[in-house]
C-alpha cells in the first residue's frame, strides 16, 4: 500500500468515526454503534470508499489482538477473587445454559455438526463486554446492584473465551474417530511455557525498561511483548489473539500494571472503534436484503432464548428485582465481539460454511445493534411506571433521636460511628435497599431503608423532636430536595449538610443553610499542605499558608454566593479573587525573607513582627 493510499484510507476511516460516533452518542444509542455504522458506510457494500479487503483484514485483527490485550491487562486476579460467588457461580450457568441451548437448536434445527454446533453455541453464549460497560458507564449504573451483576458476567464470559478460542484449532485438528492428542498437549504446552515464562522474564524486561525513564519506550515494549506472544502462539498453531489475551493477564499482575493501563488508556477507545469499524465494512449486507426473514429469525431467536435462560439467573441467583433483571437481560442478550474472532477462526478450520458464517456474524451486529435501542426503551417503559422502591420503606421505631442523618454512604457512616460512641441518639435513613443489606451485615443500629425526602418518614424518624439534621447523601439533586423539605417543615433543625461543588454550595445557601461543607476541600487543604512540606516547607509555615487559603476561599465563597447567578460578575470576582490571593501570599513571603534577614543578623522583632 503506498503512502497516497495509506493516508486515504486513515482519513476516510477517521472521517466516518468523527461523523458516526457524535451522531449515535448524540441519540445515547452509545458509541460501539456509531463506529459500526462507520464501518457499513465506507464498506465496499454501500459506499465503496475503502475496498481493500485485505488490508481490512489485517487492520481488524491488529484491532482485535489490541482490543484483548487490553481486556486481558484489565483482569486483575485479586478482582476475580473478591467477585468470585458472582462470577464463577452466575457467570459460569449463563455460559454453560446458552451454550448447551444454542448448540442443541444448531444441530437438531440447522444441520451443524457437532464440533461446529459445540463453536457456535460457546461464541453466540457470549456478550458484548464493550457494549455492556460503556452503556453502564454512560447511564452512571456501573455500581448499580444490577450493574455489578452485568459486570461479573461479563468478566466470567471473558475467561471462557480463553478456552473457546483455543479449542477451535484442536477441534478441527481432530475427528472422532480419531483424537488428536499431539495437538492438545502442545496447545497447553505452549500456554504454560507462555505463562510461566512471562512471570518469571515480564518483569526484569520492565525493571531494565523502566531505568530509561521513557514512557514512549515503556508503551513500546509493552506492544512488543503483545506482538511476540501473538507471534509466538500462532508459529505453534494457537490462536495469535490469545496470545494477546494471555500478555494482557501477564502484565494484569506486575507492579507496572498502573503506568502501563495509563500509558495505553489513550488509545483504547479508538483501538476498540478500529476493530469495530473493520466488523461493519466486513458485513454481509445482501444477506439482509435477499433473506430479510431468515436474518430477522435469526436474530429474535437469539436475543428471545438469551433472555428466557437470563432472567431466572438474574431473580434467583442474582437476587434482583424485576426492573434490574429487565436491564440485566436487555443488556446481555445479545452477541458480543468475541464471537466475530470464533466464527471466523470456525470458517478458516471449515467447522462451519462460509456462509454460516456471514450469516451468524450479521445477527450478531444486528443484535448489537438493537442493543441501545432496547436499554432506551427499557428505561421509559420503567419510567412509565409509578416510581415505586423496590420493596417497602422500612417502619421506623427508634426513640427519639437528637440527630437524623440522612444517607448512610461514606460521609454518613463515619458520622454516625462517632455519634454511637458519644452515646448520642440518632437515626440514619438510605434510600438505597443494597446499601442498607450490606451495612446491617456489621451491626448497624437506627438504620432505616427509606427516602428521606419524604415528609411521612421524617414525621415517623421524629424530626419534629430532634435538633440537627445531616444531609449526607451524594446525589446532589436528592440533597436538594430534602433540604428543602426540611427548612419547609422544620425550621428548628439545624441542618450540616454535604457539598459536591461550589454550585452546590450556592443553592444550600439559597435555602438557608449555613456553612455547607464541601465534599473534598478539606481532604484537598490537607493533600495541598502536605505537598508544601514535601517541597522542604516548615509544618508551621506549610499550615499557616494553607490556613490563610481556607479562611480567604471561604470568604470568598460567601461573597460569590450573592452573584452566583450572574456568570460576568461571577467570572469577575474569581479573577479578582486570584490577584488578590497572588498579592496576599508575596506579602508573606517578603516578611517572612525580612523576619529571617532580622534573625541572621540579631536584630530583635518587633511585638508586630513576633505575632505575624
Amino acid at each position: 500500500m503506498d503512502s497516497h493510499h495509506f493516508l486515504q484510507t486513515a482519513v476516510v476511516f477517521l472521517l466516518a468515526a468523527v461523523i458516526a460516533v457524535p451522531l449515535t452518542k448524540r441519540f445515547r444509542l452509545g458509541a460501539v454503534l456509531g463506529y459500526l455504522i462507520a464501518g457499513v458506510a465506507i464498506g465496499p457494500q454501500l459506499l465503496g470508499l475503502v475496498n481493500d479487503t485485505e488490508g481490512v483484514a489485517t487492520i481488524s485483527e491488529f484491532g482485535v489482538e489490541l482490543m484483548l490485550f487490553v481486556i486481558g491487562l484489565e483482569l486483575s486476579p485479586q478482582r476475580l477473587w473478591v467477585m468470585r460467588r458472582s462470577v464463577f457461580g452466575t457467570g459460569l450457568l449463563q455460559v454453560l445454559s446458552t451454550s448447551v441451548a444454542i448448540a442443541a437448536a444448531g444441530y437438531f434445527l440447522f444441520g451443524l455438526t457437532g464440533k461446529g454446533a459445540a463453536i457456535v453455541g460457546g461464541s453466540l453464549a457470549l456478550s458484548s463486554t464493550a457494549f455492556g460497560l460503556q452503556i453502564l458507564a454512560e447511564r452512571k449504573e456501573a455500581g448499580s446492584a444490577y450493574g455489578r451483576q452485568v459486570f461479573s458476567i461479563l468478566l466470567f464470559q471473558d475467561l471462557a473465551a480463553i478456552p473457546l478460542i483455543a479449542a477451535v484449532p484442536l477441534l478441527a485438528s481432530s475427528t472422532a474417530q480419531d483424537f488428536n492428542l499431539f495437538a492438545v498437549l502442545r496447545t497447553v504446552g505452549v500456554i504454560v511455557a507462555v505463562i510461566v515464562g512471562g512471570r518469571y522474564l515480564l518483569r526484569p524486561v520492565f525493571r531494565f525498561v523502566a531505568k530509561a525513564d521513557s514512557v514512549e519506550v515503556f508503551t513500546a515494549t509493552a506492544l512488543l511483548v503483545v506482538m511476540g506472544v501473538a507471534l509466538l502462539m500462532e508459529m505453534a498453531g494457537v490462536s495469535a489473539t490469545l496470545g494477546a489475551f494471555l500478555a494482557g493477564m501477564l502484565l494484569a499482575d506486575s507492579e507496572y500494571r498502573h503506568e502501563l493501563e495509563s500509558n495505553i488508556e489513550p488509545f483504547k477507545g479508538l483501538l476498540l472503534g478500529l476493530f469495530f469499524i473493520s466488523v461493519g465494512m466486513s458485513m454481509d449486507l445482501s444477506l439482509l436484503l435477499h433473506r430479510p426473514g431468515l436474518m430477522f429469525g435469526l436474530v429474535c431467536a437469539l436475543l428471545l432464548l438469551k433472555s428466557v435462560l437470563l432472567w431466572p439467573l438474574g431473580r434467583l441467583l442474582g437476587g434482583l428485582n424485576r426492573s434490574d433483571t429487565l436491564r440485566l437481560v436487555v443488556l446481555l442478550a445479545c452477541g458480543g465481539e468475541f464471537a466475530f474472532v470464533v466464527l471466523r477462526q470456525a470458517a478458516e478450520q471449515r467447522l462451519i460454511g462460509v456462509v454460516q458464517r456471514d450469516a451468524l456474524v450479521l445477527a450478531i451486529t444486528l443484535s448489537m445493534a438493537l442493543t441501545p435501542l432496547l436499554v432506551v426503551l427499557a428505561a421509559k417503559a420503567l419510567n412509565v411506571r409509578p416510581n415505586k422502591p423496590s420493596r417497602e420503606f422500612d417502619a421506623i421505631e427508634a426513640g427519639t433521636p437528637r440527630v437524623i442523618i440522612a444517607g448512610f454512604g461514606r460521609v454518613g457512616q463515619i458520622i454516625a460511628r462517632v455519634l454511637r460512641a458519644q452515646n448520642i441518639p440518632f437515626v440514619a435513613l438510605e434510600h438505597s435497599a443494597d446499601q442498607v443489606d450490606q451495612s446491617r451485615r456489621f451491626g448497624s443500629v437506627n438504620l432505616f431503608f427509606g427516602d428521606p425526602a419524604r415528609p411521612e418518614l421524617l414525621r415517623a424518624a421524629r424530626a419534629d423532636k430532634a435538633e440537627v439534621f445531616v444531609l449526607a447523601t451524594d446525589d446532589p439533586e436528592a440533597n436538594l430536595r430534602t433540604a428543602r423539605l426540611v427548612r419547609r417543615q422544620y425550621p428548628h433543625l439545624k441542618i450540616i449538610a454535604r457539598a459536591r461543588n461550589r454550585q452546590h454550595v450556592f443553592r444550600l445557601m439559597d435555602m438557608g443553610v449555613e456553612e455547607p461543607v464541601r465534599e473534598t476541600f478539606h481532604s484537598s487543604l490537607k493533600m495541598t499542605r502536605k505537598t508544601l512540606e514535601a517541597l522542604g516547607l516548615s509544618h508551621e509555615l506549610a499550615a499557616d499558608r494553607v490556613e490563610r487559603f481556607r479562611r480567604y476561599d471561604e470568604e470568598l465563597l460567601k461573597k460569590q454566593a450573592l452573584v452566583y447567578d450572574d456568570e460576568t460578575k461571577l467570572i469577575q470576582s474569581t479573577r479578582e479573587a486570584m490577584i488578590d490571593l497572588q498579592r496576599l501570599f508575596e506579602a508573606d513571603a517578603e516578611r517572612s525573607a525580612e523576619r529571617e534577614r532580622q534573625r541572621d543578623a540579631g536584630t530583635p522583632l518587633t511585638s508586630d513582627e513576633e505575632e505575624e
